[in-house]
């Protein structure tokens, strides 16, 4: 099974039931070094199943202190595909590590540059 981190549309049954026909099991979790912005969504199909044309979106800061919480979901490698479809261009998804201890895949701004992987970060 894939992790997924959301601390977005996600969460939302709807959105959960729309993208991957279930709703999802999933646990709080914390993911940290970024901080919380906003993108407006062009894509009809997404605006569509979320309801909303402003997405919450993370941008990598690599501060300790910055922590974004939301939920980590259980799903397979096509539901994970899935989410990447749903997912629109000014997204990307990366792997976090999690305040406990766990790794799951983040979905966070495109532009976002991560440190290189000899650095230390809460992102690969």
């Amino acid at each position: 099974m894939e992790k997924l981190f959301s601390y977005g549309t996600l969460q939302m049954e709807h959105v959960q039931l729309e993208t991957f026909g279930r709703k999802l099991n999933g646990t709080k979790d914390t993911l940290i070094g970024f901080i919380l912005s906003e993108v407006r969504i062009k894509d009809a199909d997404v605006i569509k199943t979320s309801g909303k044309q402003i997405h919450p979106i993370l941008k990598f800061t690599g501060n300790e202190d910055d922590v974004i919480t939301g939920t980590v979901f259980e799903l397979t490698e096509a539901e994970l595909q899935q989410a990447d479809n749903y997912e629109v261009e000014e997204y990307k998804r990366i792997a976090g590590s999690f305040k406990s201890g766990k790794e799951a895949w983040a979905y966070v701004c495109a532009t976002t540059k991560l440190p290189k992987k000899n650095e230390t970060c809460n992102a690969n």
